[in-house]
């Protein structure tokens, strides 16, 4: 029997199916149609919406939203210093965040990768995720306990507890990727760089870090960009601090104005953005 005959004899539900067999970028492009239509409605929509939003102006005396296009808020938030020194003071602490994470995620997960037995490794990473598990602010007001006069490191509020916060909150963010990264890099490399005379420091430049690079990039994604849009653990344990982040929630709550927060939110992502392309050019990205 023929295939155009069991075709025509099993009806319209056969033949699409024989045509998706057949062309495999139409099944492509219906598998992913649901999930990039979500993502251009709540993602790039929300985005968009942002964009427009920051664009407009707030009636003064109502507090009514104004829909006509003015350049009014960028430019109070270009030339206002004060703005200026939160943005910076907010890369600063983004920075300063993915850096400390760094240095503590990269020797753990070097050891949860090369030095830890199978068995241990599946521990260690349960035990690295274990802190996920527990809510945002339960951990936050966790270490606002601790940073207090009182309490057990007695540092006090301020930037520098906003700081060892975000960097306690985001490290499994950093630790996970680069063990990932570390995971893949094989034992032989590293048996080899020592066969041929390579020091420890040496290895580590020439083999581990270059291979290990696009995971460090992944995990600094997730550090940079949590602490540069974070607001709540600077409220909590910030002190008289501000960043980026409560400007724009300050702006939607007490002060009423829509279209001046869309226009500060807009830094950070223009920060990712600059981010992102810096590290694309690194070719990090497209080794991940």
């Amino acid at each position: 029997m023929t295939t155009s005959a069991v075709v025509g004899r099993t009806g319209p539900r056969a033949r699409a199916a024989a045509f998706l067999h057949r062309h495999a970028r139409v099944r492509l492009t219906l598998l992913l149609s649901a999930p990039l239509a979500w993502l251009g409605l709540a993602y790039l929509g929300a985005l968009a919406a942002l964009l427009v939003t920051a664009f407009w102006s707030t009636d003064t005396f109502t507090g009514d939203l104004v829909r006509t296009f003015t350049w009014a808020n960028f430019h109070d938030l270009v030339t206002g210093e004060v703005y200026r020194t939160i943005a910076l003071r907010s890369l600063g602490v983004a920075v300063a965040v993915t850096l400390i994470d760094l240095v503590v995620a990269f020797p753990m997960a070097f050891a949860m990768a090369k030095l830890a037995s199978p068995r241990a490794q599946r521990w260690l990473v349960i035990l690295v995720l274990t802190p996920l598990w527990a809510s945002y602010l339960v951990k936050a007001y966790a270490w606002r306990v601790m940073l207090s006069s009182e309490g057990l490191l007695g540092w006090g509020y301020g930037l520098g507890a906003t700081i060892a916060t975000l960097s306690y909150l985001w490290l499994p963010y950093m630790i996970l990727p680069i063990y990932a990264g570390l995971e893949r890099l094989p034992n032989s490399l590293l048996d080899a760089a020592g066969d041929l005379g390579a020091r420890g420091w040496r290895t580590f430049r020439t083999v581990v870090w270059p291979l290990s690079f696009p995971a460090v990039v992944a995990g600094s994604i997730f550090t940079f960009s949590l602490s540069l849009g974070d607001y709540i653990t600077v409220k909590i344990v910030g002190g008289k601090s501000q960043l980026i982040g409560n400007v724009v929630y300050d702006n939607i709550g007490a002060a009423n104005n829509l279209p001046f927060a869309a226009a500060v939110a807009t830094v950070p992502v223009v920060i990712m953005l600059v981010y992102l392309a810096a590290v694309r050019r690194t070719g990090a990205l497209e080794n991940l």
